[in-house]
Parts: C-alpha cells; sequence; structure tokens
C-alpha cells in the first residue's frame, strides 16, 4: 500500500470495503456440500456458506452500491488505471538509476517492488529510505524476503483506486528528495529491519 499525507485509504484492493469478501463459484457443483452450514432460521432451513453471527451490514450495502453505480465497465477503468500508475511509478523508479525493478506491475495485480541495484553503495539502505519517505507522509514498507533469501530486502508499492498520477509524480519527487538528501548526509550506521518500525502492512 502507499498512502499520500491527506490520503484516506478505507477501501481494500478491488474497492471492497474493509469487512467485506467475495468468493464466487462458477457453478454449484464447485462448492463442496461440507462446508455448507444449515442452520434454523426464523422458522425455516437455510443454507449458508458464511459465518453467522450479527453485525452491521453497512459494508455489504456500500459493495451493492458499487456494483450498481459502476457496473462491470467501471470496475474494468478503475483497475486499468490502477495498472497504468504502477506502470508508470515503475518506468520512474527504474529511471533513477539506483534500483533493481523486481516486479514492474506488468501481467499479474497493479503493484511494483524493487531492490538496491548490487553492487552499488548510495549512502543508504532500504530500511534508511523507508524511514526518511515517511517523514513526507508516506507510508512503504522496506522488508527483507523469507528465509534462504533474507539477503535481498525489497520495498513494494501496491497501487489502489485513487493513487493518481498526480499522485504519483508526488511520490517519485518525494523519493528523489530523500536521494538527495542521503548524497549530502550518507548514513554512517544504516538502519535494521527491526530499527526501521518493520512497517508491512499491504
Amino acid at each position: 500500500m502507499v498512502c499520500g499525507p491527506v490520503q484516506v485509504c478505507w477501501h481494500k484492493f478491488g474497492l471492497a470495503p474493509l469487512g467485506v469478501g467475495w468468493v464466487i463459484w462458477r457453478d454449484k457443483e464447485d462448492l463442496s456440500d461440507d462446508l455448507i452450514f444449515r442452520v434454523n432460521y426464523l422458522g425455516g432451513n437455510m443454507p449458508t456458506f458464511a459465518l453467522n453471527f450479527s453485525r452491521s451490514g453497512g459494508q455489504i450495502v456500500a459493495q451493492y452500491y458499487n456494483f450498481l453505480r459502476l457496473g462491470k465497465e467501471g470496475y474494468r477503468k478503475i483497475q486499468r488505471a490502477c495498472y497504468d500508475t504502477a506502470h508508470y511509478l515503475s518506468d520512474e523508479i527504474e529511471k533513477i538509476g539506483l534500483f533493481e525493478i523486481i516486479y514492474n506491475g506488468r501481467g499479474g495485480t497493479p503493484a511494483m517492488s524493487w531492490s538496491l541495484k548490487e553492487g552499488i553503495d548510495p549512502g543508504f539502505n532500504l530500511f534508511d529510505l523507508s524511514d526518511r519517505i515517511r517523514s513526507r507522509g508516506w507510508q512503504i514498507a522496506a522488508y527483507a524476503m523469507p528465509p534462504n533469501r533474507q539477503d535481498l530486502v525489497i520495498m513494494r508499492i501496491l497501487v489502489r483506486h485513487g493513487v493518481s498520477r498526480d499522485l504519483a509524480d508526488l511520490l517519485i519527487a518525494d523519493l528523489k528528495r530523500a536521494i538527495a538528501y542521503f548524497e549530502k548526509h550518507p548514513v554512517a550506521h544504516k538502519s535494521t529491519e527491526e530499527e526501521s518500525g518493520g512497517f508491512k502492512s499491504t
């Protein structure tokens, strides 16, 4: 996730309001009967796949509103815009010249990730960069990969609805500003994952 200084991120990826998740099976036969709960509710036997408990239905109403308002074409346009922004961010971050792009947003989710290029010492590591960029209001995770690849540290961005091209330009400008700061003030003791706060939210 990437959130700017004034952006409110309340939608999960795919425009699902927080607390709502959907699974759709093409055919009824694909859903195992063992997963169906049969509940005696209001005098009838109601089969359900959901966990049953009382809670607000506001998220479901919000999701239904999006279905009606946007339709299939509206969702397609929003996701296309997210992909375009991810491609743009990837290309611009690669142009900086310090980073190895691991995933450029082409062929999967509208996201991108990068590491520092091998064999260079720009005066900071990605944990330092994550801390510095946070001072500009951005939260971009920096973290080591799982066991057997812990030597690789990456940063990543997931582009959601609302991350516009203008917002992407602000992020690129702030990344360049952070790098320029490290050029004037190289880090004597580079941060570790534990010291940098360990922000890992998606």
